[in-house]
C-alpha cells in the first residue's frame, strides 16, 4: 500500500506517536484527550416504561467530547455489553485515518462482547459541533453524544464567545428493544415500528406521560448569549426546533461556519449537526418558555411519529411563573415550504479567516438514485412487504448494498478476492420520471450487490443525488464518511445536466458532511478526493441504512508519503 509497508505497522505506528495495545492507559492520557467508553446496559423509565438499554458510562445521551481544532483524542471502548459494537465519529474527516472511522464490516470488525479496542480520533480543519454515535445494528438510538470542537489556542470563534454551551441532542424513544425491532422486522420484511416519543437529550418532556419529572431544563441568565449546539440523532426522522419567545442565530452546521442568519425555527436532517446562538433578552415579566422539538416527513404513505419533544428554558433572574412555559410556533409535520425555506439559507462565511474552496473542475460525474425498493421474499418464507411475496428494501442506483462478513477496508488493504466488486454504477440503470408519482410497480423492484465506487487520489467527484417517488417521496439524509463535501445545487424534480449546473452556488455553497435530498428532488455535491482510503456513504435514516441504501468510495493512495492511508493498527478487531 504506497511505501508504508516496508516498516511493520506496529512499529510505524509507534513512530507516528500512535499508541498500541501494550502501552499504558496513562501513556495515552500524557499524549492526547483521552476518555474510556464503558459500554453496558442500564435500565432506564421513560413513558412509564421501564427497559435496559445500551448506553455509554451509564448515561443516556452519551457523555460529551471536548477537542480543539486539529487535536488529536483518543476513546478507550470497553463493551460490556451483549452484542458485538461499533462506534463512529459522525463528521471527523480522520485524514488518512480510515481504520478507526468505525462503520461494522466497511472499516473495522466489530467489538466482541467482553473486548475493548482504543479509537484514535484525528481531527483536521472542523471546528463546531460534531458527534458519535454506534455505528452497528440499531445500537444508536442510545449510544450516542456530542462533540464541541472549539478553535485552536490563540484563534477566536468568528462572533463573539457565546457564554456557555449546551448540548441540544434531538432524538427517538421506543417502548421495545430497538435489537428486536431491528431483528423482527428483518425476519418480516416489513416496515418499521415508528417511535413511541421525540426526545430532547433523551427525555421526551412534559407534555408526555410520566416524563414532567425528567423533562431537560436550561437555566439562562437575561443579557447572556448561549451556544445551542443541535444535533438530530434519530434513526428515523428529519426535525423542527425552536425555543418560545426567542430567535435563533444560526451560525454553523456540521462543523463548519456559516453565514449568520436570524431563524425563528431550525430543520435539520437526521445525523446533521447545527450551532445556533441563543441571546436570553426576554422580557423580566416572564420566566419560563418550551424548547420544542417535532418531526419533519412528507410521506403520506408511511406512518410517523408527530410527537413534540419538549425541554424548558428558565431565566435564573426572573420571579417564578406560576403558568405553563410559552410553546414555540412550529410549522406543522409535512410543511415541505418551510424546510426548503430554512435550506436555502444555509451558505458558507467565506471569510478570509475562513475561506471557501470550492472545486469548478469535475473529473467524476455521478448520477445516484436515491430509492425505497422491494426485494422478492426468499424460499419458505412470508414476507410484509408492500406487495405480496415481496420484503422492503433500498438502493442507490438500483443497487442495494450488503455488507459482507469482512470489513471492505481489510480486503483492500490486504488484496482479499471476492469480498466487494469494485464497479458501483456512475448511472441508473433505466431513466425515467424518477419524482412522478405512482411509478410503475416493475420499477419498486432491485437486486443486491456489495459494489463499492473505486476513486483515484486528487480527483474531484460531483455526486447528484436523485431522488425517487417508488413508495411515495421523502427527503433522504445522505451521509458520506471522510469528507466534508460543498453542496452546490438543490432542486425538485429531475435532475437536468443541461440546465441545473449553470445555477449552481460556487461562490459560498454550506460545507457538510450531511445533506437532505429533497423529497421528490435532487441535490448535488462537489469534494476532493484527497482523504485516501475505504469511506461509507449512506442514507441516515437508519431503516434505509440497514435495507441497502449505502454504498462505498474507495480513495486510492497518492504519490507523495503524505498522501497515502495509514497502516493497518495491529490492535483492530478481528472478525
Amino acid at each position: 500500500m504506497g511505501g508504508v509497508a516496508k516498516i511493520p505497522a506496529a512499529a510505524l505506528w509507534l513512530l507516528l506517536g500512535v499508541v498500541v495495545a501494550a502501552t499504558p492507559a496513562q501513556a495515552l492520557r500524557n499524549k492526547a484527550n483521552y476518555y474510556d467508553f464503558i459500554i453496558a446496559e442500564t435500565n432506564v423509565t421513560r413513558l412509564c416504561h421501564e427497559q435496559a438499554i445500551l448506553t455509554v458510562n451509564g448515561q443516556f445521551p452519551g457523555p460529551t467530547i471536548h477537542a480543539r481544532r486539529g487535536d488529536v483524542v483518543f476513546v478507550n471502548v470497553h463493551n460490556r455489553g451483549r452484542k458485538n459494537i461499533t462506534l463512529h465519529w459522525h463528521g471527523v474527516d480522520q485524514p488518512r485515518n480510515p481504520w478507526f472511522d468505525g462503520p461494522e464490516f466497511i472499516t473495522q470488525c466489530p467489538i466482541q462482547p467482553g473486548a475493548n479496542f482504543t479509537y484514535r480520533i484525528v481531527f483536521s480543519d472542523e471546528e463546531g459541533t460534531l458527534w458519535w454515535h454506534a455505528h452497528s445494528d440499531f445500537d444508536r438510538a442510545t449510544v450516542h453524544g456530542a462533540i464541541v470542537v472549539r478553535p485552536k489556542l490563540g484563534s477566536a470563534y468568528p462572533y463573539p464567545e457565546p457564554h456557555k454551551d449546551i448540548p441540544i441532542i434531538l432524538g427517538e424513544w421506543w417502548n421495545v428493544s430497538v435489537q428486536h425491532l431491528l431483528e423482527e422486522t428483518m425476519r418480516s420484511g416489513g416496515d418499521f415500528n415508528i417511535s413511541d416519543a421525540n426526545t430532547i437529550n433523551g427525555q421526551p418532556g412534559d407534555l408526555l406521560p410520566c416524563s414532567k419529572k425528567g423533562t431537560f431544563r436550561v437555566p439562562v441568565e437575561r443579557g447572556r448569549t448561549y451556544m445551542l449546539r443541535v444535533i438530530n440523532a434519530g434513526l428515523t426522522n428529519d426535525m423542527f426546533f425552536a425555543v418560545a419567545g426567542h430567535n435563533l442565530t444560526v451560525v454553523g452546521s456540521d462543523g463548519h461556519y456559516l453565514k449568520p442568519f436570524t431563524a425563528a425555527h431550525i430543520m435539520i436532517a437526521a445525523g446533521q449537526t447545527m450551532n445556533v446562538l441563543l441571546h436570553a433578552d426576554r422580557a423580566a415579566d416572564a420566566s419560563r418558555y418550551y424548547m420544542a422539538a417535532r418531526t419533519f416527513a412528507t410521506n403520506t404513505e408511511i406512518p410517523v411519529n408527530n410527537s413534540t419533544a419538549t425541554a424548558v428554558l428558565e431565566y435564573t433572574d426572573a420571579p417564578s411563573s406560576a403558568g405553563p412555559p410559552a410553546l414555540p410556533d412550529l410549522p406543522a409535520v409535512g410543511d415541505l415550504p418551510a424546510a426548503t425555506a430554512y435550506t436555502a439559507q444555509l451558505l458558507s462565511l467565506a471569510t478570509d479567516g475562513h475561506p471557501v474552496d470550492v472545486p469548478t473542475r469535475v473529473d467524476e460525474r455521478m448520477l445516484v438514485t436515491v430509492s425505497v425498493n422491494v426485494l422478492p421474499c426468499g424460499a419458505n418464507e412470508t414476507c410484509e412487504g408492500p406487495i405480496n411475496g415481496t420484503r422492503f428494501a433500498a438502493s442507490l442506483n438500483n443497487v442495494s448494498f450488503v455488507a459482507p462478513a469482512v470489513d471492505i477496508l481489510d480486503a483492500y488493504y490486504s488484496s482479499m478476492r471476492g469480498v466487494y466488486e469494485p464497479d458501483f454504477p456512475d448511472r441508473p440503470p433505466l431513466f425515467y420520471n424518477f419524482t412522478a408519482p405512482e411509478p410503475a410497480q416493475e420499477l419498486w423492484f432491485t437486486k443486491r450487490g456489495t459494489k463499492v465506487k473505486v476513486v483515484e487520489y486528487g480527483a474531484v467527484v460531483e455526486v447528484v443525488f436523485q431522488g425517487t417517488a417508488i413508495l411515495g417521496a421523502e427527503p433522504h439524509p445522505m451521509h458520506l464518511h471522510g469528507f466534508a463535501f460543498y453542496t452546490v445545487g438543490r432542486g425538485f424534480g429531475n435532475f437536468d445536466g443541461s440546465k441545473h449546473p449553470a445555477k449552481y452556488n460556487l461562490v459560498n455553497p454550506p460545507r457538510q458532511n450531511t445533506v437532505s435530498v429533497p423529497a421528490g428532488g435532487w441535490a448535488a455535491i462537489r469534494f476532493r478526493a484527497t482523504n485516501p482510503g475505504v469511506w461509507f456513504m449512506h442514507c441516515h435514516f437508519d431503516r434505509h441504512t440497514v435495507w441497502g441504501m449505502d454504498t462505498v468510495f474507495i480513495v486510492k493512495n497518492g504519490k507523495t508519503p503524505d498522501a497515502q492511508m495509514l497502516p493497518r493498527p495491529p490492535t483492530m478487531p478481528k472478525c
